[in-house]
């Protein structure tokens, strides 16, 4: 079959299988990302969630005997949310990250790749092809930008003409030799918004991220989080939106294009208090479909503890003093102290000072203790 022709048949079929963009890129190995990708790993800025080596990472031909092209995806997810739930005094709110959103787009976006897959085979039936989706050894990102889906903007985002960054990547490694496309011409200038207004300062300048401070992925950790971040996280539970938000190439991308991957707004933005009792079965019937659960309800519920404590929400005191007594998660206790002495009620103070007398657990225990300094310090401040 002639490969142009192909390619334009691709491009036409796109459409109708739900892919927003599509563009082709030759297979050669990704020198210049694989040399950032050793600077990430020798300052320690790697998130440790990556697959494979650098060498996988940044090769086809590792992943593919004799590869030609790449063929990359782009599909777009919402910015906007109807009629969103608003927290008060009492019933405080956490928040998902937009990216989860709706059904996981690991699996939509593979369903997508498969029924390329299926066109490209019915046409060409010797053609091989390797799909991924985010957990793949390539690099989306990488590929994005050299197939012309769009530029990697200083947040390390690919930013679409059309979508703005809100927009999922996959792509698919295959033996046919498609023409690529040009890459688009880099559109961030000297904007700096998304470097400055970085919570943690995650950032370290245009196109480089320290993983190890960036809040998306300390909400995806589990554990205690730094004393430095707790604070920092607010109502996330899990992913961060600020560097997107910010954005002046997202304004007006609202993106209400696919129904997977419109929020269910209770599941989005999620009451505090009542994910704390939640089992393991429980949470998987409520949010095992959203790519925000692949960690499991660990770091949700710590996460949600500290967002109670940024809120000094004092109606959640017996949910977390029952978890500072009875949960058999240490750092879910310290996560409770912590927030408890950020509320600094009586009621809170009592809870800490029983806890300290039954506490064994030494990292706990510290948390407990800190939190009521914390409550004495603050009592001193109050004028009398």
């Amino acid at each position: 079959m002639d490969t142009a022709q192909l390619q334009r048949e691709i491009r036409e079929f796109a459409k109708t299988a739900g892919i927003d963009k599509i563009g082709f890129t030759t297979a050669d190995p990704f020198r210049e990302m694989k040399n950032r990708l050793r600077r990430q790993q020798e300052a320690g800025f790697q998130s440790g969630f990556e697959k494979g080596s650098l060498d996988e990472r940044t090769d086809p031909s590792l992943l593919m005997e004799e590869p030609e092209s790449i063929i990359a995806i782009a599909v777009a997810y919402p910015s906007k949310m109807e009629n969103p739930p608003k927290g008060k005094k009492g019933e405080r709110r956490g928040m998902f990250c937009r990216a989860s959103w709706g059904l996981d787009y690991h699996d939509v976006l593979r369903e997508k790749l498969a029924l390329l897959e299926a066109f490209i085979t019915e046409r060409l039936p010797g053609a091989r092809l390797k799909s991924m989706v985010d957990t793949g050894e390539l690099v989306d990102r990488a590929v994005a930008e050299r197939a012309g889906i769009g530029w990697s903007g200083k947040n390390c985002s690919v930013i679409t003409p059309e979508f703005g960054s809100y927009v999922y990547l996959g792509e698919m490694i295959t033996n046919i030799p498609f023409a690529p496309d040009e890459p688009i011409e880099d559109g961030c200038g000297d904007c700096t918004l998304c470097l400055d207004i970085c919570p943690t300062g995650a950032l370290i300048e245009g196109g480089r991220l320290n993983a190890q401070r960036c809040i998306a992925f300390l909400t995806q950790t589990k554990g205690s989080l730094p004393p430095e971040f707790r604070t920092e996280i607010g109502n996330r539970v899990y992913g961060c939106d600020t560097c997107q938000t910010i954005c002046p190439k997202n304004k007006g991308r609202h993106n209400r294009i696919h129904e997977a991957f419109e929020p269910e707004p209770e599941l989005a933005k999620p009451l505090l208090t009542p994910l704390l009792s939640l089992s393991n079965r429980e949470f998987k019937e409520r949010f095992g479909h959203m790519s925000g659960s692949w960690r499991g309800k660990n770091p949700i519920q710590r996460n949600a503890v500290y967002a109670l404590g940024h809120f000094r929400e004092a109606s959640a005191v017996p949910e977390l003093a029952r978890i500072l007594i009875e949960d058999a998660r240490p750092y879910m206790r310290g996560a409770a102290a912590f927030a408890l002495g950020k509320i600094a009620t009586e009621e809170a103070a009592d809870a800490l000072r029983q806890s300290a007398e039954e506490e064994k657990d030494d990292e706990a225990l510290g948390e407990i203790r800190a939190a009521l300094r914390l409550i004495q310090d603050q009592q001193k401040e109050v004028p009398r």
